[in-house]
């Protein structure tokens, strides 16, 4: 058997669509490959070399993981690794193939024999497929329809690659080559489904979060970010723009029709999408609405929706029923982490418009402040994704500085520590305990968890957290608690951000 070569080579196929453009059109497709591939390894770590063959792409890497990591690359349609490289000689090619798959071959019962040649040998590539066939022949049964293994030779000008493996590839577009638009994500199955279907047609991708629930929420729609951004987004640095929806829906509440409050919610969430996108020179709205998914999703409610755009709006979910979505999710990487997000969007508990029209609908917003929606754009968040650690994606939203009015607080102290002082209608529960008791805990509510320093309950919360449930610790612990406590009681105001402000919606999509 041959020696392996001192670095593994991997030999990469371009995707369909990529191949069949002009010539001019595909050298600039091409470009941007290399360049995303080129990023995608050097996240691996390590060396490596790409060599580009026109037809084919040859990587050099000795890093594990590399073919993994190669299929991820849109624009890719399959990868494998090369078991030898020898003399474009058909002799040669038939005794190398003998001794690396002979063991294989007999081990998994039949067999077929590939090949690819381009140059100009004095063999055919039916002569590989015949000689290297009967070579491996009293090893195994040949089965040219579903063989157990396919032995394949690709033969270009001196040198010959055997190869029997073959790793799916993403397929699609190199992204990047069809400019940037901005996906409204709401951290459930569908938005992080819908931005990947339009990151595979080659769109870059911002991303805007309309936060309606506090940190805890952000914190899980960053972490789905980030698996979009480290797994997928090669050759881009995309952000995650966090908008604080709060001031938004208060408005929204108290001077919009109640029935009509999804339809208009959706409609700001729009709005904001668009002034960003404008900022960013993006060119179109990616949302992962399906239709009649939800109330907002019907035709009609659609229809009065997308007038308050004047971008596209790319809806790539639209005839995908949800167990194609959440299986599809579960393909990409997300759908671990969507399943543990509380939906926040459902602002009217009964009876909302299941039909609308774009006149309709601008009659019962008329009394909308634009400059609370500018404002809530101009004081948003930015976080650049590619940057964040897993340490951002935990210690910031992990602390709460005041409770929520609909909260449900824990004090995780000692009895006697709690008999002294503890804040009004908090229970008592050791960290351990809650722990123990949280699997009867509603994921509708806020849960405020104190010790006396604050770092017990930051360790429970963060537990909480990863399971699904909106939890914190309270910064600084009870005497921090108390002192605001006090403070809150001596001068009533408003309790916590608009982030807060929705509560209810379990069961309800936003499917953004």
């Amino acid at each position: 058997m041959p020696a392996p070569a001192s670095v593994p080579l991997y030999l990469v196929r371009l995707a369909p669509e990529v191949t069949t453009k002009s010539r001019r059109t595909r050298r600039r497709f091409q470009k941007r490959l290399i360049a995303n591939l080129s990023d995608a390894l050097s996240r691996l770590g390590g060396t490596f070399h790409i060599h580009d063959r026109w037809d084919r792409i040859h990587v050099e890497a000795k890093h594990p993981g590399v073919a993994e990591r190669i299929a991820t690359v849109f624009g890719i349609s399959s990868v494998s690794r090369v078991d030898a490289r020898v003399p474009a000689d058909l002799d040669r090619i038939v005794e190398e193939g003998r001794e690396l798959y002979r063991d294989l071959v007999a081990r998994n019962g039949t067999f077929a024999v590939e090949a690819r040649r381009s140059g100009c040998q004095s063999f055919r590539s039916r002569d590989v497929c015949v000689s290297l066939g009967a070579a491996l022949r009293p090893y195994a049964a040949v089965d040219l329809s579903t063989p157990d293994v396919t032995v394949s030779v690709e033969v270009r000008d001196d040198e010959a690659l055997l190869f029997s493996s073959r790793r799916q590839g993403a397929g699609g577009l190199p992204l990047g080559i069809e400019g940037r638009a901005v996906c409204l994500l709401s951290g459930g199955f569908d938005s992080a489904v819908a931005a990947w279907l339009v990151l595979r047609r080659g769109v870059a991708l911002d991303y805007v979060f309309c936060n309606l629930a506090g940190d805890a929420n952000e914190r899980m729609v960053a972490s789905i970010c980030k698996v979009l951004v480290d797994q997928w987004s090669y050759g881009d640095r995309p952000r995650l723009h966090v908008v604080d929806f709060g001031p938004v829906v208060d408005e929204l509440r108290a001077k919009s029709e109640a029935r009509y409050g999804q339809v208009v919610l959706k409609r700001q969430m729009y709005r904001v999408a668009e002034l960003i996108a404008g900022e960013l020179e993006a060119e179109a709205i990616v949302t992962g609405e399906a239709i009649g998914q939800v109330s907002s999703q019907t035709l009609g409610n659609l229809r009065a929706i997308d007038a308050s755009a004047t971008l596209p709006v790319f809806r790539p979910l639209l005839g995908f029923d949800k167990a194609w979505i959440i299986e599809r999710a579960g393909r990409i990487g997300t759908a671990a982490l969507s399943a543990r997000v509380r939906e926040h969007c459902a602002i009217v508990r009964d009876k909302p418009v299941t039909h609308s029209s774009p006149g309709r609908v601008r009659a019962r917003e008329a009394g909308l402040d634009a400059v609370v929606l500018e404002r809530a754009v101009a004081e948003r968040r930015v976080l650049n994704l590619h940057e964040l650690s897993a340490n951002d994606l935990v210690e910031p939203y992990l602390f709460i500085d005041q409770v929520p009015q609909t909260a449900v607080v824990i004090d995780c102290r000692p009895e006697s520590l709690y008999s002294v002082w503890h804040y009004p209608g908090a229970e008592r529960y050791a960290p351990h305990e809650v722990l123990a008791r949280m699997t009867g805990f509603r994921k509708d509510r806020t849960y405020v968890l104190y010790c006396e320093h604050g770092v017990q309950t930051a360790h429970v919360a963060e537990l909480m957290q990863r399971v699904g449930f909106e939890a914190y610790s309270f910064r600084g612990g009870a005497a921090q608690l108390r002192e605001w406590s006090t403070v809150r009681h001596a001068a009533p105001e408003r309790q916590g951000s608009g982030a807060t402000a929705v509560q209810s919606g379990a069961g309800q999509s936003s499917a953004l």
